[in-house]
This record gives structure tokens, C-alpha cells and sequence, in this order.
């Protein structure tokens, strides 16, 4: 059977149109559709003559990926209206879209057209204009919870009301305190009078109006009632122990705690190209080996590998470093973070550890700690079994220079926030790179304490592996070393890393 041979839309996203109020809210699970049937709203919006309600529609979302998403939507919407009615709509149009915020400063951000004979637009902007009240018409907030300031956002988007615009704030749910799920539960309390609405949309919602149907059909398969159930169960089961954000992400229903602490869009804007993320994976087996062959191995790895990247860091700058130890399960994290003049910190490469030894990874954290130009200082994790590593670092390089840090509440509620502001503030840098874009997202506000949370998510390069923002409570600690280590720089007379011993056989 088609499963969209009654329509292109599922019972849900229809039910989500038929709302007429000024405002209107959608708490939605993953992947449930609300925004594909906004975007066609959108089209049949700006196509309309005024007369019949037609306006322009502007679409804010949290990612420039999510604007070309939208905006392609709607252009397909466009075409396929435009041959049935014969009606006038322009192909997509790349332009700069001027802002200005509160103060006159103006700023060009990159958005997409789309046009219509009827006069009105579509435009969907690549990131959030400082003054959403210029914008007049229908303003969607897409995934409105993880914005940059989402209160802000909310605030000004209700001003649009005053020339009989229309918000539509459409997102998954990111905690309990956000301000999202405060104006949710505002407009329940009927705290906006008549004039907003409510809606949700779950996972199982889009199940039972043909979900899986559609994605059976959008991959020429033919759905079958066991073939359901097991992709159901996929979909559950990929959360693993992280009921609490399957049941945020798929069913709608807020966490404790203030949720994730730093948005998307601020680890985007860190993020710089061609920077490397070493990673050293090892088999279990692999610590078995006679201790010369192991040595031998981490040494022509890193001859190969780690040499020619830190051969590359700028010798001007004061280099310090953060190490979040693990042995077993989570990866073993080194992560060196220079600091310019301007107190900018930028990490120039990254460390990964999986099942690598101990004594392996001090050979490889011995040699980056001998290499870092100007090295002034280091923070290790030093609890459970990382206080071992951590004490015979602080005894090889001195105890003044290598803080060996037991982490803690305490610690996360003193010097996790210092970690987050840098986000806020666009004080760090660091290598472009979805596993650690995904630990830094890791932190979150329990109970007023930002810190990383127990819960783990699939390793997106090796997807047999699991995170548990490893990077995270390295960059912390590393954050923490330019703070609290004062000493200079490492004299000259202090060993220069030696060099590897290329082999020809190694383990594999």
C-alpha cells in the first residue's frame, strides 16, 4: 500500500495545522515531522494574497543546517503548487540578510528566499537575528529550547503580536527549567489568555499515524508487523541506559535539572577545520604483549602520528594540558590548550585513548608534556586509577606544574561554569569534530551544578564504542591549569621529547 496516498501528511501533522492561534508551541519527539508540515504551511502562506491571509514567513533554527532544510522543503512544496495552479515562486535565493541589534550595530547574516507572485516571502536565516521584533509576518523558532538565548528569543518573538503577526515555536524538550518548558506550561496555565495553544507530538504519535510506513516506503521496503517491532525497539534501545533523555527526546517529557548547558550553535562557532583528533585504539589483548613490543608500538605510533602534529604548535605561545583518565570502558582523554595575549584558548589537537594501557598512555603523555612549547602546566584526573598516572606525572615533572584534581561536585560547581563561559563568550577554539561537539554537549545543569552527567552516547566514529564527554572533563581541566598553575614556562634544559624508534612490525 501508499502510505501517502490520502496525503502527504500524518494525522498528527495535520491536527498541528488545523491550530489558528497567535501563538503557537509544539513540544515534539524526534523526527516527528512538525516542521516539514510547517514548511508547507509556509508556501501556502506566503503564496496567498493578503486578502486570503498571506504573509511573509521567516524560519529561525538553532544550525545553518537546519535553514537549508527548511528552505529546500519549502522550495519542493513551491514547485509542486506552481505546476498544479500555474502560480509565480522563484527558485531559492542566497542573500545577507542586515540586522541590528538594541545598540544600531549592524550585522549581515546569511539567509534564503524564496518568492511568490503574491508579493510575500519565505525566508529562512542561518542563524538568530539580535532583533527578531524587525521581522514581520509569521516568525518560526525552530528547536527554540537550544538556542543561544532562548529567553531573549521568546521575549521578542511576542512582540510580533502587536501587527498581527503569527509565532510558531516548534522544539524537543532540553530540561526542565528551560524556558521553553516554562512558556509550555505558561500558556497551559492560560497565562497568554486565548490567544496560544499547545500542541505535542510524540514519537509514538508518528508511529501510530504511519511513520514507519513512510520510512519503509521512502526505502522501497514493504512493512511488515515484525519488521515494525523491531525497528521500534531499535529506535528505543539506541538510548541504552538514558531512559531520561528517551523519554526528553522521544515522548516529549522534560528532564530534571536545567538540561544541556551549552548550545549547539556556541560549540559551532569554536570549531576550526583541519585540526587533529589522534585516536589510539587497542584490543584487549594488546596489554599481554612483552613490554618492549608495547613500547615499540606506541613508539613508531607516534614517529607516525603524534610527531608531525606537534611539530606544527605555535612556539610563541604558553601551552598547558588536561588529561581525563580512563582505562577500561571510556575514552582516555589528553587534551593541550595554548592561551595568547588575549587570554583566547585554543586547542590545537586532541589525545583519544581506548583499552590502551597505563604505562602506554604515560609514554604518550610524557612525550607531549616534553614537546608543548612554553609548557607552563597540567591538570590530570586523578580519581580512582587515574591517581596513580597522575602522581608519577606530578613526580617526573614537578609537583608545582601538574595539579592532580579530584573530581568532584565540589570541583564541577567551581570550575565547570569558568569552562562553559569560554562557549558563551567565544573564548575557545578547538577541532572540528561531531564526537566532541557531542561531549562538550554532555554538560549539563543537575540541581545548579553544571557537570557531566553518567549517561553515555554511541562513539560516532566507531559506532561499537561509547562516550561519556570524555573531551569535556579534559578541556575543564585543562581550562582549570591556565587558572591555577602560576610557575613559567618549563626551562630550556628540560628533556625534549625523544623520538620514536620506527619499527617494522608492531601489534596489530
Amino acid at each position: 500500500c501508499n502510505p501517502i496516498a490520502e496525503g502527504i501528511l500524518m494525522a498528527h501533522q495535520v491536527d498541528w495545522l488545523r491550530i489558528q492561534a497567535q501563538i503557537k508551541l509544539c513540544e515534539k519527539g524526534r523526527r516527528t515531522g512538525i516542521t516539514f508540515a510547517e514548511a508547507l504551511d509556509s508556501v501556502i502562506t506566503a503564496s496567498s494574497q493578503k486578502s486570503a491571509g498571506g504573509m511573509d514567513c521567516f524560519y529561525i533554527g538553532d544550525t545553518k543546517e537546519k535553514g537549508l532544510e527548511f528552505i529546500g522543503y519549502c522550495a519542493k512544496f513551491s514547485r509542486v503548487m506552481a505546476e498544479a495552479q500555474a502560480s509565480g515562486v522563484s527558485e531559492i535565493e542566497e542573500f545577507l540578510f542586515e540586522d541590528q541589534d538594541e545598540s544600531g550595530n549592524t550585522r549581515h547574516i546569511n539567509a534564503y528566499r524564496i518568492r511568490y507572485a503574491s508579493g510575500f516571502k519565505i525566508v529562512a536565516l542561518s542563524s538568530n537575528p539580535a532583533n527578531i521584533r524587525g521581522l514581520q509576518g509569521k516568525v518560526i523558532i525552530d528547536e527554540a529550547a537550544f538556542h543561544r538565548n532562548v529567553s531573549a528569543v521568546l521575549d521578542a518573538a511576542t512582540a510580533l503580536l502587536i501587527w498581527g503577526g503569527r509565532i510558531v515555536i516548534i522544539s524537543t524538550h532540553n530540561g526542565k527549567s528551560n524556558p521553553f518548558n516554562q512558556m509550555a506550561n505558561d500558556i497551559r496555565d492560560e497565562r497568554y489568555g486565548d490567544s496560544a495553544e499547545v500542541y505535542k507530538a510524540t514519537f509514538d504519535d508518528a508511529v501510530a499515524n504511519g511513520l514507519y510506513e513512510r520510512v519503509c516506503y521512502m526505502a522501497g521496503e514493504v512493512p511488515t508487523a515484525d519488521g515494525k517491532e523491531a525497528w521500534y525497539k531499535k529506535i528505543r534501545n539506541a538510548y541504552g541506559p538514558r531512559k531520561s533523555q528517551m523519554r526528553e527526546e522521544l515522548d516529549a517529557i522534560p528532564r530534571d535539572g536545567n538540561g544541556v548547558c551549552i548550545p549547539g550553535v556556541w560549540v559551532d562557532e569554536a570549531m576550526r577545520p583541519g585540526r587533529e583528533v589522534l585516536r589510539l585504539a587497542l584490543d584487549a589483548d594488546f596489554v599481554h604483549q612483552a613490554l618492549y613490543r608495547r613500547e615499540a608500538y606506541v613508539n613508531d605510533w607516534i614517529d607516525r602520528e603524534l610527531a608531525p602534529v606537534m611539530a606544527e604548535l605555535d612556539p610563541e605561545l604558553r601551552h598547558f594540558l588536561g588529561m581525563d583518565y580512563a582505562r577500561h570502558r571510556d575514552f582516555s582523554i589528553i587534551c593541550p590548550m595554548s592561551v595568547d595575549m588575549s587570554r583566547h584558548r585554543d586547542v590545537p589537537f586532541v589525545m583519544e585513548m581506548h583499552k590502551v594501557p597505563t604505562r602506554q598512555q604515560q609514554q604518550i603523555l610524557f612525550y607531549i608534556l616534553r614537546g608543548l612549547p612554553r609548557f607552563v602546566g597540567a591538570a590530570l584526573d586523578a580519581t580512582g586509577s587515574g591517581e596513580t598516572l597522575a602522581e608519577d606525572t606530578a613526580d617526573e615533572f614537578g609537583h608545582n606544574r601538574i595539579h592532580q584534581v579530584k573530581i568532584s561536585r565540589a570541583w564541577y560547581g567551581a570550575w565547570m561554569p569558568k569552562f562553559v563561559q569560554l562557549y558563551e563568550d567565544g573564548a575557545i577554539t578547538m577541532p572540528k569534530d561531531d564526537n566532541l561537539h557531542q561531549d562538550v554537549r554532555a554538560i549539563e545543569t543537575v540541581e545548579g551544578v553544571p557537570m557531566i552527567v553518567k549517561a553515555r552516547s554511541q562513539d560516532l566514529k566507531d559506532p561499537d564504542l561509547y562516550r561519556h564527554g570524555d573531551f569535556a572533563g579534559a578541556g575543564a581541566l585543562a581550562n582549570f591549569a591556565t587558572l591555577e598553575v602560576t610557575s613559567g614556562p618549563v626551562a630550556a634544559k628540560s628533556r625534549r621529547p625523544r623520538q620514536g624508534r620506527r619499527i617494522t612490525q608492531g601489534y596489530a
